[in-house]
């Protein structure tokens, strides 16, 4: 069978956090935005837009927002990806007569959905370039400075932050982290009544205490949840002042 492409891509592509000082092509940035836009959406809705940030100040402040990682603010390419209800909303109360539908937890689930979707869409073709990409979750953090930063409307939420560039050789060379084995992961039907013997298979006992603590445990997993709880809470009140059961 020949080689396929799209599946060696998908199995080399790794986290990149360290890029050259080489731009990303407009060209190649144009390839990446509309791969992203031909991902699977619900109804063809496009639940999401997408924040090509080009202003170092605003990467610089990404970079102290999200856990303080400065690879952020040196990316050549900043992509935030933001679950977005506000296009809709907007088109719906200017057709709709009377009050439009409350939206609720569904939709903004199915909105970060599509969004997440699309981005990993964004990543596949970085990879199909040779450029490396790094998802960087904390966007999640601090909303309350978040949203202002990046003047989101509301019924919007930040839901992804990719870094992509041009890979120094060091990160070409570094091996991929290996997966879990697919009995892990794969089940067939239902999931499994009793997981601890695959549970133990995570982590060798004396590193998972270290890897609780700088992950699960850790400050930024705590702000993190504080902060979803916030966008859930902006995104609640907002929709209930504007719509209707």
């Amino acid at each position: 069978m020949k080689e396929n492409l799209i599946l060696a891509s998908l199995y080399q592509r790794k986290s990149v956090r360290v890029y050259t000082e080489e731009p990303v092509s407009t060209e190649d940035t144009q390839a990446i935005l509309q791969a992203a836009m031909q991902a699977p959406t619900a109804g063809n809705m496009m639940l999401y837009s997408i924040l090509q940030i080009t202003d170092p100040n605003i990467k610089q402040q990404l970079s102290e927002l999200c856990d303080h990682q400065p690879m952020i603010a040196r990316a050549p390419l900043v992509l935030v990806f933001i679950a977005d209800y506000h296009r809709w909303q907007t088109r719906f109360r200017a057709a709709v007569e009377g009050e439009t539908r409350t939206l609720g937890m569904g939709d903004l689930l199915l909105a970060v959905s599509d969004t997440l979707i699309a981005a990993q869409n964004a990543v596949v073709a970085a990879e199909s370039l040779n450029l490396g990409s790094c998802y960087i979750g904390d966007v999640t953090e601090n909303f309350e400075q978040m949203k202002p930063l990046l003047r989101l409307p509301e019924e919007t939420a930040p839901v992804a932050l990719l870094c992509i560039g041009h890979p120094t050789e060091q990160q070409k060379s570094r091996k991929k982290p290996d997966r879990f084995a697919k009995e892990m992961i794969v089940f067939e039907n239902t999931y499994p009544e009793d997981i601890s013997s695959l549970a133990a298979q995570i982590e060798p006992a004396e590193g998972i205490l270290n890897f609780y603590k700088r992950k699960f445990a850790s400050d930024f997993s705590h702000e993190m949840n504080r902060s979803a709880e916030k966008i859930y809470e902006n995104w609640k009140a907002t929709c209930d002042s504007n719509g209707t059961e």
